[in-house]
């Protein structure tokens, strides 16, 4: 089996780092399972484990250990082992909060020309989800799409994404069923040969069925819709990088049950370009929307133009940001601190 490379995205600035590294050769990260990695190569998919060079770095960031959608670089050894000695830099990165206390963040996936937001249209699309997500996406430094599946089970689809746009201004909104087809050709579109389209959402939204579709083939397990609730079921657990007959890759994520945002100002302010236009016509440059005369916000919440929930959803995702970023401050003061005491050299006794 050969691959080739250029139609996975590999380019010549790709090729200038591989160029610093002789006798090394290059894939892209497939998948990883407990820290090892299916890489796609020339030669085909191989299984390689982390080199210290790797380990090093990601014991000072974990950020750095690869990801799907990563270009990694190889080596084998006399004895036949393979390595990834170098995770290439990243021109793009979908990157959420981690659980826990420290105040640290998860590569989702990488390299992305295209990150989709994923959200079925049945039995409710998820609002405040579809704003979480997005934001994620933009602050990727992706382009960001919306994709609403499942609408074979809409009565109206194309009634429900103009509804659904003005969650995102600026963002294509595209109607998919997988079922029948329908936008499948247009989603197509956004996986040209050298292109990665990656898939954002949360469990049984139909990004695996999604998959198949761009792939013409069943490359992705997928389970039946409940009957109970019309839900999907769970299926992918771990992220899967799968190229497209004709050029391109598609990257599937798995169900994301709640996704916290790291650092995503810019991403907030894109989401929700409405509120951030709105705030421009405020009397005072740092209004807090919150009681301050002249606010064109409150204004806005007011006449109706703007709506209370889109609006609870800004102040929700705001806070969490405020919240994340005291926490990377006290983590980085504790590192520095950290730093000094192992740094001082022990006084001599008189």
């Amino acid at each position: 089996m050969t691959l080739d490379l250029t139609a996975l995205g590999w380019d010549a600035d790709w090729a200038t780092h591989l160029r610093r590294r002789p006798g090394h050769r290059p894939g892209r990260v497939a998948r990883v399972d407990r820290g090892v990695c299916t890489v796609l190569g020339p030669q085909g998919p191989v299984r390689a484990s982390l080199g210290g060079a790797v380990l090093a770095a990601a014991a000072r960031d974990l950020t750095a250990l690869p990801c799907a959608g990563d270009w990694v670089l190889l080596a084998t050894w006399p004895d036949g082992p393979v390595t990834v000695e170098a995770v290439l830099p990243r021109r793009t990165a979908l990157v959420r909060r981690t659980a826990g206390k420290d105040a640290g963040g998860q590569v989702l996936a990488a390299n992305l020309d295209v990150a989709a937001v994923v959200e079925p249209v049945h039995p409710e699309p998820d609002a405040a989800r579809i704003e979480r997500l997005l934001s994620l996406a933009h602050e990727s430094g992706a382009e960001p799409l919306v994709v609403l599946t499942k609408t074979d089970l809409a009565a109206d689809p194309a009634a429900v994404a103009r509804q659904l746009a003005d969650l995102a201004p600026g963002v294509a909104v595209l109607p998919v069923s997988a079922e029948r087809g329908d936008g499948v050709a247009a989603l197509r579109r956004h996986v040209a040969p050298g292109r990665t389209l990656g898939l954002l959402g949360p469990s049984g939204a139909g990004k695996s069925s999604l998959v198949n579709a761009l792939a013409g083939a069943e490359v992705m397990r997928t389970q039946e819709i409940r009957r109970a609730d019309g839900k999907g079921r769970h299926t992918t657990t771990w992220r899967s990088l799968v190229p497209l007959p004709g050029g391109g890759v598609v990257l599937d994520t798995p169900g994301v049950r709640a996704v916290g945002l790291l650092d995503g100002v810019a991403g907030l302010d894109r989401t929700f370009a409405d509120i951030a236009a709105l705030a421009t016509g405020c009397r005072y440059a740092d209004c807090g929307h919150d009681g301050e005369p002249a606010c064109a916000v409150r204004a806005a919440l007011d006449d109706g133009e703007l709506p209370a929930r889109r609006w609870e959803s800004w102040r929700k995702l705001q806070r969490e940001l405020a919240f994340e970023s005291r926490r990377r401050e006290v983590r980085l003061a504790a590192d520095r601190r950290g730093g000094w005491r192992r740094g001082r050299r022990p006084t001599a006794r008189p």
